[in-house]
Order: structure tokens, then sequence, then C-alpha cells
């Protein structure tokens, strides 16, 4: 397949620069993502008709008392907007391989990138590939800056104005939230901060990505089977989905049966907090995990995992966010890639994400960079289908091709 060929590259600065002046000390859930990757997914368009009509940097401050603060530095250093061609790629070419072709990657800008380096690189970049019947819209954002709900929001205002709304109809709200009485920069030791781990060249490990659709029907079906094992009415679609996947991903890994293994997942804060409008534009979300032994998770069924899901979910209330917020300093730890014994879940189906109209039609899909990518990551998507689900899961390929030929796994998946 033809390499990606680079057109322009330019960087997009603010029009009313008074506008974008100004500080914006960043809190607990943004600092957690120092150091890992931007965040990376793109749209995929058949060829518009009509032609196409085509911020700040991260800071610190260094304190007398051997501690580092973090906040944006709203400058106006502007954004990377790169116009690229993949010469002869069509749209077949990205959605019709069982795996996600490596092209992929290459539609994206700011790769390879740790979230510390928001002090030398700008936050968000974009990218428009033009392909031989299709046009893809990657868009890259710095994490510490914005979570998933953060990017969609972007995503969903930007083709909302392009497509020719006056007024955006969900302003952001960029000022963190912070707890009462909590000292504000928030300051934690410089040693902390693991500048070499940041500087390392970035190697995508040897894994493939492939896309699994699960249809409203069956996800329907798997969630009544769940709540029928427990006896109970409480558990969701997704959380009868996700360890559906689990399940399949820990048999076919071949796992010692005694082996702990975790499935490790967000939750929401917009929901938990009054204080924090659905608007909010930053990080607010707090990553928890279920654990159970490989030979539990195999052996008895998805119901009592996906109800320990649940459990986990209810139980985290917002004084439970208040409370790692307000710990967090004294003791700082980062969000890190996993281990090999882990799933971890990125992303949510609830993002608006085929309503992204730039006024030549909605998308027809959606993929991810090589962003933080390794063994056991699951990225959700809302499928093109209201309802269906659609999971990318990045696995080493031999567990992909055990999982294909799953056939208790791969009977929920429509093929």
């Amino acid at each position: 397949m033809a390499a990606v060929r680079l057109i322009s590259t330019s960087t997009v600065h603010a029009a009313n620069d008074r506008a974008s002046s100004g500080r914006i000390d960043l809190n607990t859930w943004d600092i957690r993502n120092l150091q890992i990757g931007y965040i990376q997914k793109g749209l995929l368009f058949p060829k518009p008709k009509l032609p196409l009509q085509y911020n700040s940097r991260l800071a610190t401050t260094q304190h007398e008392d051997d501690t580092i603060s973090f906040f944006v530095d709203c400058n106006n250093a502007g954004v990377l907007f790169i116009h690229a061609a993949a010469d002869g790629v069509t749209i077949s070419d990205i959605i019709k391989p069982v795996y996600v072709p490596s092209i992929v990657h290459s539609f994206f800008s700011l790769n390879g990138l740790h979230n510390y380096k928001g002090i030398t690189h700008p936050f968000l970049g974009i990218q428009i590939t033009d392909l031989a019947d299709g046009i893809f819209i990657g868009c890259s954002i710095n994490h510490v800056v914005a979570d998933g709900a953060s990017f969609w929001h972007f995503l969903n205002s930007w083709s909302g104005i392009s497509k020719g709304s006056i007024y955006l109809s969900k302003p952001p709200v960029f000022q963190r939230w912070f707890p009462d009485g909590m000292d504000i920069p928030i300051r934690i030791p410089q040693s902390c901060v693991n500048v070499e781990q940041n500087n390392e060249d970035f190697i995508l490990p040897p894994v493939r990505e492939r896309i699994f659709h699960f249809s409203k029907e069956n996800i329907t079906k798997l969630k009544a089977k769940a709540n029928a094992e427990m006896g109970t009415e409480k558990i969701s679609s997704l959380q009868a989905l996700l360890p559906h996947i689990w399940r399949s991903a820990i048999h076919n890994r071949s796992f010692d049966p005694d082996q702990e293994t975790n499935y490790r997942f967000v939750v929401g804060a917009r929901q938990r907090f009054q204080e924090i409008p659905d608007n909010y534009f930053g990080n607010a979300i707090l990553g928890t995990f279920v654990t159970m032994k490989a030979k539990e998770l195999v052996e008895q069924g998805i119901g009592n995992s996906a109800w320990r899901m649940n459990r986990i979910i209810a139980a985290t209330t917002g004084e439970s966010f208040k409370k790692v917020f307000e710990c967090w300093p004294a003791s700082p730890s980062f969000v890190t890639l996993s281990n090999g014994d882990a799933l971890i879940t990125s992303s949510s189906p609830r993002f608006n994400m085929y309503g992204n109209d730039f006024g030549w039609g909605k998308p027809i899909a959606i993929r991810s960079g090589s962003s933080n990518k390794f063994d056991g990551m699951l990225t959700l998507y809302c499928g093109a289908e209201e309802g269906s689900i659609d999971i990318e899961a990045c696995f080493f390929p031999e567990t992909l091709e055990a999982m294909a030929n799953d056939q208790e796994f791969m009977h929920i998946v429509t093929v």
C-alpha cells in the first residue's frame, strides 16, 4: 500500500489573540495523564462533492522546594494542521481487511508523543488525508487537556461550525474544578515526573487491531443472559459486552488458571458532580478495575464478571472521586499502560461519533492512531447502526486469530 504523501503543513492561530491569553491551572485528573500518549481518533468520509473548506502549550513552574506545577499557557502558539494524500488508497482498502491496515496510523499527526511533550509541541494536531475516493480527518489531542468526552465535544463543535452553525450549542468550560480549600496550583515533587521516560523513542509493539461489530440485537441477548445468570436486571448492555470479550481474550491467551487478570476501565465524573457541567472541557474520569482469576472468569460465565463490574461502578460515587482527588498530591501516581495481565478499555459508545457532519455527509467509519497501543487495549465506538457497538481490539496476532476461531465469542459478533 502506498505511503502517505505530505502536501502542506501549517500552524493555525486564534484570530483574536486577546481571547487566547491567560492561564488554566491543571488539576489531578489532568496531571495523571502526563506519561501516556495523545488521544488519536479519526473519521472516514466518502470524497465530498463540494470543495473542502480548509492554541496553547503545556507549561510548568519550578518551585524552590523542589516541587513542580503544571498549567496551560494560553499563548496562542497555534495548533498543527497537515494536508496529506494517500495516493491510490481507497475506502475499501481501509474498511474491508480483517485487520486494520497499518497505513491508518499515518493518517494522524503528533505520533509517538507522551503528553508531557505538550511543553514543546501543540496540544492539537489535525491531519486531512485525501484518499482515492474519500477523506480521512485524523485528530490528535493531548490527554492532559482533554478526555474522551472533551475530544468528541471538540469534533462535534468543529463539524457543526463547518456545516454553518453560528453559535456553539455547548460552549466549552475550560476552567478546572478543584475541591474547596485545595491549594492551587497543585505542586508535586519534581522527582515524580519521569522526564527520561517521556524522552524515550516510541516503539509500537508487534500488535494488530481488529474491529469486532456487535449488533443491537446480539447485545440485547447478551445483556439478558448476564442478568438471568445473576437474577438481576441491573447489568447494563456494556457491562455484559465487555466481560464477553475479556473472557475470550484470557481464554485464548492461554493464561494459567490461577493467574489473576484485571479489567481496567474509567468512570465519568460529570454525572456524579453537580459542580461539573456536561460541557466541562478537560479530564473528568477516574480509573478503576475488576480482578478475577483466569479460571473464575472463563468458567463462571459472563454474569459473574458483569455483576462485579456493575458493583464497582455503583460504588464509585462523587465522594470517592473527591477522596482520590484530594489525596493524590501527597502521593502522586500516573496513568501507565498495561503490564500484560490486564485489558484496558478506552473511549465510549455513548459519544456522538457518527453525528460529525462537516457539510458533506456523515462518516462511514471511525479509526484510531498508534498512540497508546499495546497488547490488551480495547477501544469502544458506537456502531453506524443505532444501538450497535464496535470494539477495536488490539492484541498480538496469535490472540486475535484464536479469538476469531472461538465459536462462543464469534457467535455474538456480526461479521
